[in-house]
């Protein structure tokens, strides 16, 4: 069994599961007492977030890059970054170490082109869902890619920081996610990426009018897939 590092804490809240996925993967696929092999750094994420919104893109590559290697030196052969949003600076911190970053985008691409699905709704932070350094990967493979209004991008934003990061379940959220579910389906989305790692606490198929890929089962289950080679 190779063993995978993670860069989680950002937030923690969304972390757990990747644990849990990874070793609940591996547990079905090898049964009895295996479990994955598992290195986590945890960042603080008050710090991050703080480079995200001033702009400081460079501080937060060097934070995540820095634990990127302290991973590697302490045995990982490959590295999941548990968050959407700081996937901006993965090709820094790629440059910062020698063992590979499954980038999550890319996880999420391979599952949608199974599925040949082709219009893509795009939910996450207001980095993720305006900026070009997700967007990009999934157009680049053939995608289009659908992404709420200007109003709606605020709500999203604010239920992400203000309310899963602090683990915060709000029914009312919930629905405002529904209906801006809703509205990219009418804009011609076939399915709808949960394109940050906390949405998926909120938002179940149940509660969606389109399918859902839950970037944080996605991008664990390819852990799983590699830790078993």
């Amino acid at each position: 069994m190779k063993t995978v590092g993670l860069i989680g804490g950002m937030s923690w809240e969304s972390t757990i599961p990747y644990y849990k996925i990874i070793n609940e993967i591996v547990k079905e696929k090898l049964g009895g007492l295996h479990s994955a092999q598992i290195i986590l750094y945890s960042v603080e994420f008050d710090e991050i977030e703080k480079c995200q919104s001033s702009g400081q893109w460079d501080k937060s590559a060097e934070i995540l890059g820095n634990a990127a290697k302290k991973l590697e030196l302490a045995g990982a052969d490959f590295i999941l970054i548990c968050t959407n949003t700081m996937h901006k600076v993965v090709p820094q911190i790629q440059n910062m170490i020698s063992v590979p970053i499954v980038h999550i985008a890319d996880a999420t691409a391979d599952s949608l082109e199974r599925d040949k699905v082709s219009k893509v709704a795009l939910l996450g932070t207001k980095y993720t869902m305006t900026q070009d350094f997700y967007k990009s990967k999934l157009i680049d493979r053939g995608f289009e890619v659908f992404i709420p209004d200007e109003e709606d991008i605020e709500i999203v934003n604010h239920v992400i920081f203000d309310e899963l990061c602090v683990g915060v379940i709000n029914k009312d959220s919930q629905k405002k996610f529904s209906e801006i579910i809703g509205k990219l389906k009418d804009k011609g989305a076939q399915a709808v990426i949960l394109g940050c790692t906390e949405i998926g606490l909120l938002i179940k198929e149940e509660n969606s009018v389109l399918p859902i890929y839950d970037t944080t089962l996605i991008h664990a289950t390819k852990a799983a897939e590699l830790l078993l080679g």
